[in-house]
């Protein structure tokens, strides 16, 4: 499950683009203004974003300038209606990762966006395994030994992200960044909860969690 911001003036099809990427069990941020979208992307992390070339107030290749100047590297996938070489080449000189001429079928998006997540810079692998869990984002399935464990979208996010990067500790703020959208649910509070259904669900009786608590800093994934 991967985190993507959405940048497209366009409302209509920016709500189409999510609703397809949320059956690939995407998260995604809706974003309609350039400059929205330079203060979401100095704030927040992201796994993938999709950029329009045409937007209100910035240009969505100026928005890509700025990000790489940055040092930014979360992979673009840019959009527009521009189809010349020249408007390509400058999109990609600019660092975008790959390129959509609208109009364009929804396969074609999610096909591509698949394409940019298996690349290994931007995503490692379809199926995680930490200990006795196994993670299967395809099938949107967790495993605990032979036993299937059911998990809700936020849950699955959070145990996708923490076997992502089992050992490290994150800080509340981080994980909320990571693995929430920019929206009013998102406070530590809520973070919390989440832990604890998911620690309920995952842990066997008797043994100590999976999901350490390091106490003044954060929370870790060990085996």
């Amino acid at each position: 499950m991967a985190k993507v911001l959405v940048v497209e003036d366009d409302v209509a099809l920016a709500k189409m683009i999510s609703d397809w990427l949320s059956l690939e069990h995407h998260k995604t941020e809706l974003i309609h203004d350039g400059a929205e979208a330079v203060h979401m992307l100095k704030v927040y992390d992201y796994d993938l974003i999709v950029l329009d070339w045409e937007l209100p107030g910035i240009m969505g290749v100026d928005i890509l300038k700025d990000f790489r100047g940055r040092g930014g590297l979360t992979p673009v996938l840019m959009l527009t209606g521009r189809g010349s070489i020249d408007d390509k080449e400058k999109g990609f000189d600019y660092g975008a990762d790959d390129y959509l001429t609208k109009p364009f079928h929804a396969k074609e998006l999610t096909a591509r966006l698949r394409a940019i997540l298996r690349r290994p810079e931007a995503f490692l692998g379809d199926v995680l395994r930490v200990g006795n869990l196994t993670l299967e984002r395809a099938n949107f399935r967790v495993m605990r030994g032979d036993e299937e464990i059911r998990l809700l979208p936020k849950e699955f996010a959070l145990l996708e992200f923490l076997m992502r990067n089992q050992g490290r500790v994150f800080a509340p703020e981080a994980l909320l960044n990571r693995v929430w959208v920019a929206e009013s649910e998102a406070t530590v509070d809520a973070l919390t909860t989440c832990i604890k259904r998911l620690r309920k669900k995952i842990d066997v009786e008797g043994l100590p969690s999976s999901i350490r608590t390091v106490h003044g800093v954060g929370y870790k994934l060990e085996a």
